[in-house]
């Protein structure tokens, strides 16, 4: 059920809550002016002038959010006007003390203070002047009044104060909410492209050797060789098809392992790292490129987020050679420092396009080497940024070269 939307949400709207009140303190004003009035006689002219005052004074409470300024000055000229022309003095100061209120509540502060002040100098100016010899309100009545007013003041001030702290508080959570649900997204978007970059490495380095050693088999079989040679040839692409297969499903599963339920088994096989080189560098050699691996410093064990990065740089790299570089060798240059490793892959194979080459602060750019123009060299330049790395690539004199720095103690990012 859909509520009114003068009650939705469980509270009353202003506007109704406006409306109710007015209705509230015209009730008890006009209630309790009818019963004094039955107590005494009022002469018509002075009986018509009240009730009209009271008329004006309590109507203009409706409109007192909205103009509350105006219907406090209003009440108060007409309380000013009922209590002299009067016979009876009812209870019209409440239109006033509500107005009063509203005022300091609304933020006017200042204003609400001032019209106080001027009804106790009214007051005391009506007793003194106007009624020389003979008070209408005692000192008792005075002090009383003057404390209603004051009071009427500091708690609409008040409420001012906690309306805004409860706005403030309001608007705080919902920046904490935003704020969290866009972590939340940004760290859904990271987790997707570091899954993203650990498939894209597996896969395409596994199938581009595939492809590749698929591609060089039917090259030697359309030759129509003898059939002792074609075997040998079919056999020994099968194998390292088998080979590299297999690791590729090796990887997958420990790369799927991220994705597993807290309830399900994960993986036991071990995070592929540079201790692995030999079995990379051999199944890129499998494709008739001569791969040798050079060490500088000294190799040790390195944190495995960093040996894994470093290890799918130069798988990484070791693709973009089989696949579009038409090398006939590469080097890779291991170095171990004492606050970093660097990584080196040079080919003698074709370069990158003129002026393609991949610099420091352009890491989400493409390289527009034949076949790189997607997302290999990007996703080895996140890889080095996230650990507070980085990663450069381009032509050399003799083909191209890859070169990348990773912190032995990353500030991931």
């Amino acid at each position: 059920m859909v509520l009114p939307s003068c009650v939705r949400g469980g509270r009353l709207s202003s506007r109704a809550a406006d409306v109710a009140m007015t209705h509230l303190v015209t009730a008890v004003v006009v209630v309790s002016t009818l019963v004094q009035m039955a107590s005494g006689r009022e002469p018509p002219v002075r009986a018509a002038i009240s009730w009209a005052l009271i008329g004006i004074g309590c109507g203009a409470l409706y409109f007192r959010r909205r103009r509350p300024v105006a219907v406090a000055v209003i009440t108060l000229l007409a309380c000013g006007i009922y209590y002299p022309v009067s016979v009876t003095d009812g209870p019209a100061l409440a239109a006033f003390a509500l107005a009063l209120y509203t005022l300091a509540a609304e933020g006017h502060f200042t204003v609400s203070v001032a019209l106080a002040a001027v009804t106790l100098l009214t007051v005391g100016f009506g007793e003194v002047v106007m009624n020389s010899g003979h008070r209408r309100i005692d000192d008792v009545s005075v002090a009383m009044l003057a404390g209603w007013l004051i009071s009427l003041v500091a708690i609409g001030r008040a409420q001012r104060t906690r309306l805004a702290y409860l706005h403030e508080a309001e608007q705080r959570a919902l920046a904490a909410e935003r704020e969290q649900e866009a972590r939340a997204r940004q760290s859904a978007t990271e987790e997707r492209l570091r899954i993203a970059r650990e498939l894209h490495d597996i896969l395409g380095h596994s199938i581009s050797l595939i492809n590749v050693q698929s591609s060089a088999t039917l090259h030697r079989l359309s030759k129509k060789p003898e059939y002792p040679v074609a075997l040998a040839a079919a056999e020994e692409a099968l194998k390292a098809v088998k080979a590299t297969s297999k690791e590729a499903l090796r990887e997958l599963r420990g790369t799927l392992g991220v994705l597993r339920q807290a309830d399900e088994a994960a993986p036991t096989a071990p995070t592929s790292g540079l201790d692995r080189l030999t079995e990379l560098v051999e199944r890129a050699r499998s494709t008739g490129i001569d791969v040798r691996v050079r060490t500088e410093g000294g190799s040790r064990p390195l944190p495995p987020p960093v040996d894994l990065a470093a290890y799918r740089i130069v798988q990484e790299s070791l693709t973009n050679v089989t696949r579009h570089a038409r090398a006939r060798s590469a080097l890779v240059t291991i170095a171990y420092g004492d606050t970093d490793i660097r990584l080196r892959i040079d080919d003698d194979g074709q370069g990158a396009d003129e002026g393609a080459a991949l610099r420091p602060h352009a890491l989400t750019g493409a390289c527009s080497r034949p076949g790189l123009s997607g997302s290999g060299i990007r996703g080895m330049a996140e890889r080095a940024k996230a650990f507070g790395g980085e990663l450069t690539a381009g032509n050399t004199a003799d083909g191209f070269r890859v070169e990348a720095r990773l912190p032995l103690k990353p500030s991931l990012s």
